[in-house]
This record gives structure tokens, C-alpha cells and sequence, in this order.
């Protein structure tokens, strides 16, 4: 149970690591099927699958495992591949865990409450900061996410960061906004977006680049934020920063186009799909 109790506050805590477990063996082996082993990414286990050459290379598989984020199996003959004398196989199953991504939304206005909504069935551990006490219990938050009252500059040090970490800044406020994108860009985080039209954004960085802000920060800024989708109301906005928040996650660095829009031979050449409200009379 320990190993287990170790993989679950792993995820918790957001460590890198891959929980093996031995699913089969033959012959002479110093382990039975159901054996576990938590591996972090530095090396460290908890439990054991045997020890010796065998356990040493599991350790580096899982390694490789978590740093790829996919599982893998080890399958060796243990007198053949690893000259121990038991004379058996075993096989190892690796799986990297799934560490909870923590995402901080700071301002709990209409689109800060939207996402929030948004990001908690999508699997984010989410935290809200505002220091206004009323708008932020009248927001319509799900239980799961964490409320802080206070202003966010006086917290950040305080808030989640490190690659597991994602920041939205959405204050009712431009100088909050500059200033939190102006302490958050310099830190190591997943992602930072902030909310705002292409002039608000471009000032906001002439700016700080005139407070001596290193321009080689600013593409880390996610801003404006959001996939292009043409969004509107709060929900929708929502909507298009939980697709971009989900891109990152994903890493997927393709265009975001509909997917229908991708070349089908069935269409014809050149041919995508075209939806009724986009047609013309007679088209």
C-alpha cells in the first residue's frame, strides 16, 4: 500500500513520476505478478520489483517513460539479456501519472467565473483571487475551486508555479492586469494568458518594455487570449480559452482550423466542409 499511497501524492503534489508494475513472469524470478515500484523523475523509488540489473533498468525505463509521457512495457530474460541467474522473464508495465495541472484565474468577473466552470470538469485544480468579497462569493463557483479575497499582487508568492502551473490574468483593472503579467512573466509557469483586444495587449508591452521588461519574455504572454473562434459572451470566451489551455496541455502545435476542414478524398479535391449558415442563396 505504500507505493500506492506514494503514487497518489505524487499526483497530488504534482512530482513527475511512473508507477511499474510486474504483470507477468515465467520461470525463476525474484518477484511476483502485482509487485509495484514508484519511480521519480530524479531516480528515487519507492517499493521494489526485485532489485539488482533487472530493477536498475526498469528505473531508467520509467525515467525514459515519464520524460516521453506515454507508458511503456519491459519484457527481458533475466539470464540472457541480464546475466542474473534466476534463468526466468518478467515484464513490467511502466505508466507515467498523470500529475493535476493548477490553474490560477485571477479577477472573478463574468469571464474569470466562465472558466472557471469551464476548467474544473477538464480536470484543473482551480484557485480564484480577487479582493472583492462580494462579487467573489456571488460568483457561482463549483465547490472545487479554491477562493482566495485578497488583492493578487499580495499572494503571488503564495499561488502555484513551475510546469504545472497556468495563470489567467482577468481583472476588472488594466494597471492589476499589467502589473501581475509584469511579476508572472519572468516565472517558469505552463501558461500565461491574459484578456484583452490586440490594442490593449500591444500597449500593455510598449510599456513594459519602457520598465526595462526583456522583450525575449513577452512570448510567453498567451495574449489575447484564446483560440479564435469568434467568441462573444463570457461563456463562449470561456469556451475559447478552455480549447487554448487544453492546446497547451495537449501540445498541439497544428493550426486551429475546425478539424473539418481538413482534406477528405470523399469531398473531392480541394473540397472541405462548409456549414449552412456560411452559404449563400443558392450556393
Amino acid at each position: 500500500m505504500k507505493v500506492l499511497t506514494a503514487a497518489v501524492q505524487a499526483m497530488e503534489q504534482g512530482h513527475a513520476a511512473a508507477l511499474v508494475t510486474v504483470v507477468g513472469v515465467q520461470g525463476s524470478a525474484p518477484r511476483h505478478g502485482g509487485a509495484r515500484m514508484l519511480v521519480y523523475a530524479d531516480g528515487r523509488t519507492v517499493g521494489t520489483v526485485g532489485g539488482g540489473v533487472f530493477e536498475h533498468r526498469v528505473v531508467e525505463q520509467a525515467r525514459l517513460a515519464i520524460g516521453e509521457g506515454r507508458p511503456r512495457r519491459y519484457l527481458v530474460h533475466l539470464t540472457r539479456d541480464l546475466g542474473m541467474c534466476c534463468g526466468g522473464e518478467m515484464d513490467a508495465f511502466i505508466e507515467p501519472l498523470e500529475r493535476r495541472e493548477r490553474l490560477v484565474i485571477h479577477g472573478a468577473g463574468h469571464v474569470g467565473a466562465a472558466t472557471a466552470r469551464m476548467a474544473v470538469p477538464l480536470g484543473f485544480q482551480v484557485t480564484v483571487v480577487d479582493d472583492r468579497e462580494e462579487l467573489l462569493q456571488d460568483a457561482d463557483l463549483p465547490d472545487a475551486v479554491e477562493r482566495i479575497e485578497a488583492d493578487p499582487r499580495r499572494v503571488l508568492d503564495q499561488l502555484p508555479s513551475g510546469p504545472l502551473a497556468y495563470h489567467l490574468v482577468v481583472t476588472h483593472e488594466h494597471a492589476l492586469d499589467q502589473d501581475l503579467v509584469e511579476a508572472l512573466l519572468p516565472r517558469e509557469l505552463a501558461w500565461l494568458g491574459m484578456i484583452g483586444s490586440k490594442t490593449k495587449v500591444t500597449r500593455f508591452l510598449l510599456r513594459l518594455r519602457a520598465a526595462g521588461v526583456d522583450p525575449a519574455l513577452f512570448e510567453r504572454l498567451c495574449a489575447p487570449v484564446g483560440l479564435d473562434i469568434g467568441a462573444e459572451t463570457p461563456e463562449e470566451i470561456a469556451v475559447s480559452i478552455a480549447a487554448e489551455l487544453i492546446r497547451v496541455r495537449r501540445r498541439a502545435d497544428r493550426p486551429s482550423l475546425p478539424m473539418s476542414t481538413q482534406p477528405l478524398p470523399a469531398r473531392g479535391e480541394g473540397v472541405s466542409a462548409t456549414p449552412w449558415a456560411w452559404r449563400r442563396p443558392g450556393g
